[in-house]
């Protein structure tokens, strides 16, 4: 066996074998396909150092960022979807939650509880993207309703941070009947001077933001966040004509006035302290005070 037949065999057996690189190891940024190590992105919130792009963030690192260390206690446990409508499509309902069950290790598509953020008591609702794709179904929409009535009650501010693609078409208008009834307890927090700040992240879309997500006394949105009702295509089909340039992205709808402040998401928890404060300290409205000393 000559010298190069040899050294063939050896090059050919060094590649064959399997490299012991770890799974998840890098993720690419979606805005500008810039490979992205995973330690890197956890010490920068999971936004892209090279173009600034916000990827997912789970509601754990939500509530690790925003909420103040040992205050938050989860609420209104327990719910969770039926099948009322026995639907199925390429896959049956009860089939889908209970997949997106065992894929996440949540009861359904939002977390509710209550906390404080910069000392100022709140009661928080934070959807999760990675159930069915955040959608609104009558546990999302019960478990919202419920977190804005303990606002009421504790006469605490109420946020409510979404990642959502809209109604729940399983449900029909089981879910969409949520648009209404969250929208309908909102206007009670109103009428009693109870301050909310809706947080939008990418995407806010469909009937979440038809109903609660848009009804902030003050809205706040991530950078870039795709925020809108139908989709791009779906407008641009129904219209006939081209759509303006970053059309329902955060920068264009507060050009347009429907989104207040855009933060960044290491700025994100100063941001909503800022607005608490600005609520509770020294104004007219009945909720409680940060407390002293």
């Amino acid at each position: 066996m000559s010298w190069l037949t040899q050294a063939a065999k050896g090059i050919k057996a060094l590649t064959s074998q399997k490299k012991d690189i770890p799974d998840n190891l890098w993720r690419k940024c979606p805005s500008c396909a810039e490979v992205l190590y995973h330690r890197e992105l956890d010490r920068n919130l999971w936004v892209c150092g090279s173009c600034g792009h916000h990827l997912p963030f789970t509601t754990e690192q939500f509530l690790a960022l925003l909420v103040d260390e040992g205050t938050w206690e989860e609420t209104h446990t327990g719910i969770t979807s039926v099948d009322a409508l026995d639907f199925k499509d390429s896959k049956r309902y009860k089939d889908r939650i209970k997949a997106s069950r065992q894929k996440t290790g949540k009861e359904d598509a939002v977390v509710t509880g209550r906390g404080q953020i910069g000392r100022v008591p709140v009661s928080m609702s934070i959807m999760d993207f990675s159930f069915m794709g955040g959608s609104m179904g009558s546990v999302v929409g019960e478990k919202i309703s419920r977190a804005l009535l303990d606002s009421l009650r504790y006469r605490e501010a109420a946020i409510i941070l979404s990642r959502s693609g809209g109604a729940r078409m399983q449900e029909s208008l089981l879910s969409l009947m949520q648009m209404a009834k969250t929208s309908a307890v909102l206007s009670k927090l109103r009428s009693e001077g109870i301050p909310f700040i809706s947080v939008l992240t990418n995407p806010t879309t469909g009937g979440v933001t038809a109903s609660y997500a848009m009804l902030g006394d003050i809205n706040v949105a991530e950078p870039g966040a795709l925020i809108g009702f139908a989709g791009p295509r779906v407008i641009k089909q129904t219209i006939g004509g081209d759509l303006p340039e970053g059309f329902q992205s955060s920068e264009f709808l507060m050009e347009k006035g429907q989104v207040d402040i855009i933060s960044e998401r290491r700025n994100l928890k100063a941001t909503l302290e800022k607005t608490l404060h600005w609520f509770v300290d020294g104004r007219d409205v009945s909720v409680r005070r940060p407390p002293r000393g």
